[in-house]
């Protein structure tokens, strides 16, 4: 059974990065394609970008300047890097594989 699994802070100050790490378990992630996606409170969700199973990324164009989608294979991580945060920033995190197995959810804030 696939199971995604985030890990990283709850809060985040202004200007600051924010990292995330997504562990899989039950599926390679050299194979299939691997999302994170937000929830900012009130609104919908933000798809930030992709990782493929070939390792190539895709960012949404009005996150692509802040945001970095990197892997680890040997482990089976994939991570999220927002930079220059702003409270604009705060919402719930989500990792996820092809929209359909999804991590817990890491709630964001951003505050000082």
């Amino acid at each position: 059974q696939v199971q995604l699994h985030e890990s990283g802070p709850g809060l985040v100050k202004p200007s600051q990065t924010l990292s995330l790490t997504c562990t899989v378990s039950g599926h390679s992630i050299t194979r299939s394609a691997w999302m994170w996606i937000r929830q900012a409170p009130g609104k919908g969700l933000e798809c930030m970008g992709a990782i493929a199973y070939d390792g190539n990324t895709y960012y949404n164009p009005s996150l692509k300047s802040r945001t970095s989608i990197s892997r680890d294979t040997s482990k089976n991580q994939f991570f999220l890097q927002l930079n220059s945060v702003t409270p604009e920033d705060t919402a719930v995190y989500y990792c996820t594989r092809d929209v359909t197995y999804w991590s817990q959810g890491t709630p964001v804030t951003v505050s000082s």
